[in-house]
């Protein structure tokens, strides 16, 4: 039976979480159908595109995606604070660049005099919708459902094109989101699509990779056909960054994506890395928690052992599923 929102999602214990939308039965989400000889590889751009509308409304970052066949993967964070302190004004503006404008937001958009009960509705729709942009699920939906509609009318069919809800996994902690943002970034390689980081298309390794080189010099964010997505520590000016340095993360995924390819399964590096080491993940079980395989140790949540149980205490539960598992993982020291 599926859980309720309210015991998965709750940012006042994690901002961050890990997304998966799969395709119901074998419908093609991209990639190439060899049984009716079409292709649906355009269907990629459609989700970057809906992702690069959805950040520039939504209190979310996106840490990192990986659009596969027939499912995506999504690590995001959420800015419930930065939804907070937007003005009226500034959550009409950007709840309506995606959805349609009441009339009487559009009277008050014109300067049309209110009447008090009308200006008490206009509160309660923009609180409303203060909400909905800084949630998991609002921005999951606004995410799915178009791309659904477009999917069924190039199919020329109707009904359900996503298996049920959204599955979402919460990272407690800073071992938690580095694993999962390495589990997404290293699906293709894994799923054997891609024989390295760099040429894992429609990626956010890849995206990040090109942003800081490509054959004729740097590339601009205007220049790559992206969403934006979160920083790490080490750029430059920003406050709001993903906890740890990119360079470190990039050794991470270029070591990780080496010990799991099938012609060196379990060939670790003798130099680990750092990161590795200064966040107490155990370097053999992070190996096997990146292999293909039907099930995950974890379920609902990500993280150390202490986070998981402080996390059940906090969503209402006795327990979550994972805490044997975690206690392998990440190391308490």
């Amino acid at each position: 039976m599926p859980q309720a929102r309210k015991y998965q999602v709750a940012p006042e214990v994690t901002p961050y979480y890990h997304c998966i939308s799969r395709c119901v039965r074998r419908a093609f989400l991209c990639g190439y159908d060899r049984l009716t000889e079409r292709s649906f590889e355009h269907r990629r751009q459609w989700i970057v595109d809906r992702l690069k509308a959805l950040v520039q409304a939504f209190a979310v970052d996106i840490c990192a995606y990986a659009i596969m066949n027939n499912h995506f993967h999504l690590v995001i964070k959420i800015q419930r604070e930065q939804a907070l302190d937007w003005s009226r004004d500034e959550v009409i503006e950007r709840w309506t660049q995606l959805f349609s404008t009441p009339y009487l937001v559009a009277r008050y958009q014109s300067g049309e005099r209110l009447s008090s009960a009308e200006e008490e509705a206009l509160v309660t729709l923009t609180e409303t919708w203060r909400e909905r942009l800084h949630s998991l699920s609002w921005f999951m939906r606004a995410l799915n459902e178009p791309i659904a509609r477009m999917a069924n009318q190039e199919d020329g069919c109707t009904g359900r094109f996503w298996e049920g809800r959204f599955t979402s996994q919460a990272l407690l902690d800073e071992a938690a989101l580095l694993t999962a943002m390495a589990y997404v970034d290293l699906n293709p390689v894994r799923a054997g699509l891609a024989e390295t980081p760099e040429t894992s298309d429609f990626t956010s390794i890849q995206a990040r990779i090109q942003t800081l080189t490509v054959e004729h010099g740097p590339v601009t964010v205007e220049q790559v056909e992206r969403p934006a997505l979160q920083p790490f520590q080490d750029s430059p000016a920003n406050a709001q960054t993903i906890p740890f340095n990119f360079s470190d993360y990039l050794e991470l995924v270029d070591w990780t994506g080496r010990a799991v390819r099938p012609d060196k399964r379990g060939a670790i590096s003798s130099q680990q890395p750092p990161i590795l080491i200064r966040l107490g993940i155990d370097a053999r079980q992070f190996i096997r928690h990146m292999k293909p395989r039907p099930h995950s140790g974890f379920h609902r949540v990500i993280g150390k052992l202490d986070r998981i149980k402080h996390a059940a205490e906090n969503f209402g539960m006795k327990f979550f599923k994972g805490q044997a598992y975690a206690a392998k993982l990440f190391s308490t020291t």
